[in-house]
């Protein structure tokens, strides 16, 4: 039984529209592998996304940007068959719809064919909107990111708040609304002032999930490593600790090293 959950029946697109108009918040959370995943979901969360975040925390890269579709695919089809009731939503990785609307839509309906994730995450706006539509012709569910788009920060060349500026900030508000238009069922912002986040909540008619961009948003993300408090020197100030992970495992293997050394385990009632 998940925590404050009270329909155990499979989260859909539908259920998140409607969990925004009865002013229920949206939990959703990063996974990667069928462990993480299948308790992620039995706590009761919302919504799982297989981000290619992957890249910086399950392969140690600096950037998202060497993530592939094959390695999303990976992650993203054993996190399905761990879950049951949260909606699974995978990023596409760098490079495999920003070519053009055609590239896009076949990359993206192989991700969903070999995977069985339930939704796609796209970054970015008006410069994507034909290929967001073509892929949500193909009958494929899609969530906007806009904000900070980690797949651009060659381009941004630097993790600091987006949209401070009035033209960056009337370009996000644009941006979303055409992703709303376009027939996307949400979207991510990410570390946006949280003024600017209201407003386009306030907006929008489809479910606005936010990272770094306040509380007024319909919902929360975070990466689970950072959170469970594994990850180590990564302390931006949206992010809250829910445990030391760090500290529990490092000192369980410890204990496990000293056990060993010392000839205590496995004990007698250890062994066949």
């Amino acid at each position: 039984m998940g925590y404050l959950v009270e329909d155990q029946r499979k989260v859909t697109t539908h259920r998140l529209i409607q969990m925004k108009q009865e002013g229920k918040k949206i939990a959703m959370l990063t996974s990667y592998d069928y462990t993480t995943a299948q308790i992620v979901d039995n706590a009761g969360m919302d919504v799982i996304l297989v981000g290619d975040s992957a890249s910086n925390v399950m392969a140690g890269n600096v950037t998202t940007l060497p993530m592939t579709l094959d390695q999303m695919i990976y992650h993203a089809t054993a996190v399905v068959r761990a879950t049951k009731r949260a909606l699974v939503v995978c990023d596409m990785p760098f490079g495999t719809y920003q070519v053009n609307p055609t590239e896009g839509v076949t990359n993206a309906i192989k991700i969903m064919q070999s995977s069985s994730c339930d939704a796609l995450k796209l970054e970015g706006g008006v410069e994507i909107i034909d290929t967001v539509r073509k892929i949500l012709d193909a009958g494929i569910p899609v969530m906007g990111h806009l904000g900070l788009t980690p797949q651009s920060i060659n381009k941004f060349g630097t993790y600091t708040v987006r949209a401070k500026e009035e033209a960056e900030a009337n370009k996000l508000i644009s941006d979303a609304h055409a992703l709303e238009d376009a027939g996307c069922f949400a979207i991510v912002l990410e570390k946006i002032p949280a003024s600017l986040a209201a407003r386009v909540t306030a907006e929008l008619k489809i479910p606005v999930i936010g990272i770094g961009a306040g509380g007024a948003c319909d919902g929360q993300v975070l990466v689970v490593t950072d959170m469970l408090g594994m990850s180590q020197g990564f302390s931006p100030k949206f992010l809250r600790r829910y445990a030391d992970l760090h500290s529990i495992m490092t000192e369980a293997i410890g204990n496990y090293i000293t056990d060993v050394k010392s000839c205590d385990f496995p004990n007698e009632n250890e062994q066949y």
